[in-house]
C-alpha cells in the first residue's frame, strides 16, 4: 500500500508515492539520486546513512519514507553553497579526518546537528555524537580534531 508523501529535500519541495515498508535512504539514494547519504549497516549502528531531518539527526536506514509528510530533510548535498564547502566539511578534510570517505557524510551530519543546537557543546558532547558512528580508516583523534576545529569556525 503506498501514499503520497510531500517534504522538502534539501530546500526543494517534494512528493513521492511511497510504500509504508520503504526506508529515507532508498528514497534518497535510489528515487532521488542523492548518494551522498551512505548505506552501511541497515540496522542504525554505523552512522554512514545519517541525515537531518528538521533539524536533528537521523539514521535514514531505520526511518520510514511514509512518516516525512511535512519534514525538512538535509543530505549533505544540501550542505555547501555553491562551490563553498560547509565549516564541518572544510575542518573534517583540513585535519586529515576523510580517508576513504565513506563514513564522512553521516559524521558531517551529525556535527552540524550538534553545533546547530550547541554551538558551545563540550568535549564530551562532541565524543557523543561521534561515538555514534564507526569508521574504520581514520584514527578517531583526526575526526575529533575536525570537530573541534569545525566548531571554531562555526562560532566566528
Amino acid at each position: 500500500m503506498s501514499e503520497t508523501v510531500t517534504f522538502k529535500v534539501n530546500g526543494q519541495d517534494c512528493a513521492l508515492e511511497v510504500e509504508k515498508s520503504e526506508k529515507l535512504i532508498d528514497v534518497l539514494r535510489l528515487r532521488l539520486g542523492l548518494t551522498g547519504t551512505k548505506r552501511g549497516c541497515d540496522d542504525a549502528s554505523c552512522g554512514a546513512c545519517t541525515v537531518l531531518v528538521n533539524g536533528e539527526a537521523r539514521k535514514s536506514c531505520v526511518s520510514p519514507a511514509s512518516r516525512l509528510g511535512g519534514a525538512e530533510v538535509l543530505t549533505v548535498e544540501g550542505l555547501a553553497r555553491g562551490k563553498r564547502l560547509h565549516p564541518v566539511q572544510e575542518a573534517l578534510m583540513e585535519s586529515g579526518a576523510v580517508q576513504c570517505g565513506y563514513c564522512t557524510p553521516g559524521i558531517v551530519m551529525e556535527l552540524c546537528a550538534l553545533f546547530a543546537a550547541d554551538p558551545d557543546a563540550g568535549r564530551e558532547a562532541i565524543l557523543g555524537a561521534l561515538e555514534k558512528h564507526l569508521c574504520r580508516c581514520t584514527g578517531y583523534e583526526a575526526i575529533l580534531e575536525g570537530a573541534l576545529a569545525a566548531q571554531k569556525r562555526l562560532r566566528g
